[in-house]
């Protein structure tokens, strides 16, 4: 059958046109989101960013820090009988042990028992105590922490603490059992430091 040369040519540009358009995607117009489903969404997200902390809380108890219970009044008035706090039990790695620091360490004379005191001098310094007045390298030693009413009128000889060790005194100075009896710590056996009582509430926060 005979066909008009320009019939083919004007079919396929027609053919071509209509798939063109075909192939176009069609414009759609989006539908805002409900407010409810707003609400739902930022509470899925509310959600996963606690228990995301949560974790992240529990990983890093686990790992650098460790409950322990006070047992006994020689920290007073800080710490008391009970509280509940966390040690540090990674600092000492990275950081020296330091005069002010309160530590849990094993006491030498059953390690299974531990005890918490306060590091009063370090290794190489010259220490003596004169009716309960701590010197340290010939100085007073400003006590704050200690009120009067927990002082005692102990005296020491002058010493010089050896390397590795530490000497160490309970904040109640009248009925603490310390390095006045059982000389100094090794640095071996101080494995944490107390960072912070969780319990009871009114004992709460950072131990200085």
């Amino acid at each position: 059958m005979y066909m008009d040369g320009k019939t083919p040519q004007i079919q396929l540009e027609e053919r071509a046109e209509q798939s063109q358009q075909v192939a176009l995607p069609e414009q759609v117009t989006p539908v805002p989101a409900s407010p409810a489903s707003r609400i739902s969404s930022g509470w899925k997200l509310w959600v996963r960013d606690l228990l995301f902390s949560a974790a992240a809380s529990v990983l890093i108890i686990t790992f650098l820090y460790q409950p322990v219970r006070v047992e006994g009044t020689s920290m007073l008035p800080r710490l008391v009988d009970q509280d509940r706090l966390f040690i540090n039990k990674f600092v000492y790695h990275f950081a020296a042990i330091e005069r002010g620091d309160v530590v849990v360490f094993r006491y030498p004379r059953n390690l299974q028992t531990s005890y918490i005191k306060r590091i009063i001098a370090v290794p190489g310094d010259r220490l003596r105590i004169d009716r309960g007045q701590v010197y340290v390298n010939d100085k007073p030693l400003s006590e704050l922490y200690v009120p009067q009413e927990y002082r005692d009128t102990r005296s020491m000889d002058a010493m010089v603490v050896p390397e590795g060790q530490y000497f160490v005194l309970g904040d109640h100075r009248s009925i603490s059992s310390d390095s006045r009896e059982f000389g100094p710590v090794s640095g071996d056996l101080i494995y944490g430091k107390a960072a912070f009582i969780y319990w009871p509430s009114q004992d709460v926060g950072v131990v200085h």
